[in-house]
């Protein structure tokens, strides 16, 4: 599902990752600086992965969905592969990270998978 991403509170460096197969963009990504002072926002479409690491103590996120959320069809990237060489703005060592994020797969992980096969170009 596509997804329009704003901060409302804080500040967040938003990501979209284009992980379609057949894609000429394939693995190529786009972040930004987002807050709630800047108002700026991100469109991610169906086929791009989705992903944020908080620039301030508090943060909130929305996310305008064009689908209803189902975590049965929930999945993860490793947010710090080399293959796609995210400019993630702090250092790695002082990321927190959830444990969906920490088991994550590498794109190519994720794309010799099955579920892969729902996103094509």
């Amino acid at each position: 599902m596509g997804k329009l991403m704003r901060v409302t509170c804080g500040a967040a460096f938003l990501v979209a990752v284009d992980i379609r197969k057949g894609s000429p963009n394939l693995g190529r990504w786009c972040g930004l600086e987002v807050s709630a002072e800047n108002k700026k926002q991100i469109w991610a479409p169906a086929g791009f992965a989705r992903g944020f690491c908080a620039l301030s103590d508090w943060v909130e996120i929305q996310y305008l969905c064009t689908g209803v959320y189902d975590n049965k069809g929930e999945s993860g990237i490793l947010w710090n592969d080399p293959a796609l060489g995210i400019a993630w703005p702090i250092p790695a060592e002082e990321a927190i990270l959830s444990d969906k994020d920490r088991k994550a797969h590498t794109l190519a992980q994720w794309l010799a998978s099955p579920e892969s096969d729902h996103f094509n170009y």
